[in-house]
């Protein structure tokens, strides 16, 4: 390595007089325009700290001189747009019956456009963001209701939930017959192929029929009804379509009955305010499966 400082103009360009294995390290000084935003960066750091909250103290933080917050301007707009949705009418929608939103042309856009943001809030992690819903968790697009269809209906589940604590809570379940021993592993299975031939679906020819519908006029027509039409009142499903919640397949229908079904839904009272219950409602009812 040399050391030997160039500064002649003939030589080529300013070096530091730093040389490794032949290469050279200039001595070029940093454009004015780069020195100049450095400085102004180190002028605007100042001020920042003298003006806004900067410094961590041991408990608390700098205020600043403006005195600005994050969470205060939070706050701020939550406070705003509360005030811009009561102007727009949402007390209307909290005093209004659902009757009367679904058929106003002026609330039922506020009603669509709220429940839409408040389902994909709360709803979509379950129902999914198209509320198609998945193994589980029901499909809100179809017109298979385990708590009936309508508007009402809609309102009612979302408010109360179902199996999830509220007083006033849905608290339909599918028994475990055979955990429970009820019915025996046979008799499961002749059971469950006679629901699935229902909705034309038997898998064993061999099982009789007869003896499942015996079995299920015994066992499980006190909930689906004698014809496997379901009963909302109970939140029984319909056995008789191609509707099946926890799977269709054999196996998913033998397992039901086995080990029986307890799904739950939060109750949304309390979580959620009467106007934004009803703008859900309203908004699940018009996705296309609302009776």
């Amino acid at each position: 390595m040399t050391d030997l400082k160039s500064s002649n103009p003939a030589a080529g360009p300013e070096t530091t007089g730093h040389e490794w294995d032949g290469i050279a390290e200039y001595n070029n000084p940093l454009p004015r325009w780069w020195l100049y935003s450095l400085y102004a960066t180190i002028v605007w750091a100042f001020g920042y700290w003298i003006l806004y909250p900067a410094w961590p103290l041991v408990s608390d933080h700098t205020r600043g001189l403006l005195g600005y917050s994050t969470r205060a301007a939070v706050l701020a707009d939550v406070a705003a747009t509360r005030t811009a949705r009561a102007a727009l009418g949402q007390s209307t929608l909290a005093a209004a019956d659902l009757t009367r939103i679904a058929a106003d042309p002026a609330l039922l856009p506020l009603a669509l456009a709220t429940g839409k943001a408040a389902f994909g809030d709360n709803c979509a992690g379950c129902h999914g963001t198209a509320a198609t819903g998945r193994t589980g968790y029901p499909n809100l697009q179809d017109d298979d209701w385990l708590w009936g269809g309508s508007l009402e209906a809609i309102a009612e589940t979302i408010r109360v939930g179902i199996r999830s604590g509220h007083a006033d809570a849905r608290a339909g379940e599918m028994p475990a017959f055979g955990r429970d021993g009820l019915l025996k592993r046979d008799e499961i299975e002749t059971v469950a192929n006679y629901v699935l031939s229902l909705s034309d679906r038997a898998f064993a020819p061999a099982l009789s029929l007869e003896n499942g519908a015996a079995l299920f006029s015994r066992n499980c027509a006190a909930c689906h009804g004698e014809q496997g039409r379901g009963n909302p009142e109970m939140g029984a499903p319909n056995l008789t379509d191609a509707v099946w919640l926890y799977g269709a397949s054999p196996g998913d229908v033998i397992a039901t009955i086995q080990g029986g079904r307890k799904g739950v839904m939060p109750t949304w009272e309390g979580r959620l305010d009467a106007a934004t219950i009803k703008s859900l409602a309203v908004y699940v009812h018009g996705l296309g499966g609302g009776r």
